[in-house]
C-alpha cells in the first residue's frame, strides 16, 4: 500500500498508486506521490514515466475522512498543498508522464491527469469533478486541459462525469482499450517515447512546457483560495458532511 516506483522497461519508469479501497489520498500520500514522480523524471536513465494505480479505480480524490475528523484547519491546508506539490510534480517532471486511466477518476485524479503528457484510458474510465458535493473547489485548471471551455463548465456546475471515450473524441485521451489491456497499452507508448534521445526529449519536455498559454501552477492556486474561503466559512463542512444534498438555511428561507 502506498506509492511505488518500479522500471519495467529500459527508459521507463512507472509509478503506482494503492491506497485502498478507493484511491483517495490521504495528505501525506499526494507528497510521496509527488516525491516519487520527481525522482523518477529526476533519473538520468528515465525517459518516460507512467503513473498508473492499483484497485477499483484511478483516484477518488483527497481522503475526506481524513478531512471530517480534523479539529482544525491544519488537514484541509495539508490536502491544499499536497495535492498542489503532485500536480506540479506530474508537470514539470523532466521527462513526459503517461497516465493510465481505469475505473473512477475524480478530484485530485483529473488534475493529475490533466497535468499528463500523454492519457490511455480503459473502456470503463470515467473522469469528473465532484468538488460541488464534496465541500470543495479546485482542479478546473487540469479539467479545461481536457475538455472545451463550456462543456468544462458544464461539468463543473453539476458535478457531471465523462467517459474515456467521449475524452477521447475530444482529442485529450490518446487511446482507449479493454481493461486486461491498459498496462500493456500505456507502457506500449512510453516504449515508443523512451526510443527518442534521453536528452532530447527532456528538451522536448521543457520546450512544450515554456509554450503552454495556461500557467498552470498559478491557476489552480488561485482556485485552491476559494477552496480554504469555502472552509472558513463552514458552507464547505455542511456541503461534505451530506454529499451535496442539503441547501444552506439561507436558501431554504428564501424558498419558503
Amino acid at each position: 500500500m502506498g506509492v511505488s516506483t518500479s522500471a519495467p522497461d529500459e527508459g521507463v519508469a512507472v509509478v503506482t498508486v494503492d491506497f485502498p479501497p478507493v484511491n483517495a489520498l490521504p495528505v501525506q500520500g499526494w507528497y510521496d506521490l509527488a516525491a516519487a514522480v520527481r525522482a523518477a523524471g529526476a533519473d538520468p536513465m528515465t525517459r518516460c514515466v507512467v503513473l498508473t494505480a492499483e484497485g477499483r479505480g484511478f483516484n477518488a480524490g483527497v481522503d475526506i475522512k481524513e478531512i471530517q475528523r480534523a479539529t482544525g484547519p491544519e488537514a484541509i491546508l495539508g490536502a491544499n498543498h499536497g495535492c498542489a506539490e503532485a500536480f506540479t510534480a506530474v508537470y514539470e517532471c523532466e521527462v513526459p508522464v503517461v497516465a493510465a486511466v481505469h475505473g473512477f477518476c475524480l478530484g485530485g485524479g483529473i488534475g493529475l491527469v490533466g497535468n499528463a503528457d500523454a492519457i490511455v484510458a480503459s473502456e470503463d474510465a470515467t473522469f469528473g469533478l465532484p468538488e460541488l458535493d464534496r465541500g470543495a473547489l479546485g482542479a478546473a485548471t487540469h479539467l479545461a486541459r481536457l475538455v472545451p471551455q463550456h462543456l468544462m463548465r458544464a461539468l463543473y456546475y453539476t458535478s457531471r462525469t465523462v467517459t474515456a471515450e467521449e475524452l477521447r473524441r475530444h482529442g485529450s485521451v490518446w487511446r482507449v482499450v479493454p481493461r486486461e489491456g491498459l498496462r500493456e497499452a500505456a507502457l506500449g507508448l512510453a516504449r515508443e517515447i523512451a526510443a527518442k534521445d534521453g536528452r532530447l526529449v527532456r528538451l522536448a519536455k521543457a520546450a512544450i512546457n515554456g509554450i503552454d498559454p495556461v500557467d498552470v501552477r498559478r491557476s489552480y492556486r488561485f482556485e485552491q483560495g476559494f477552496t480554504f474561503e469555502a472552509n472558513l466559512s463552514g458552507v464547505a463542512d455542511r456541503v461534505r458532511d451530506t454529499f451535496g444534498t442539503e441547501r444552506s438555511t439561507d436558501e431554504k428561507e428564501e424558498q419558503s
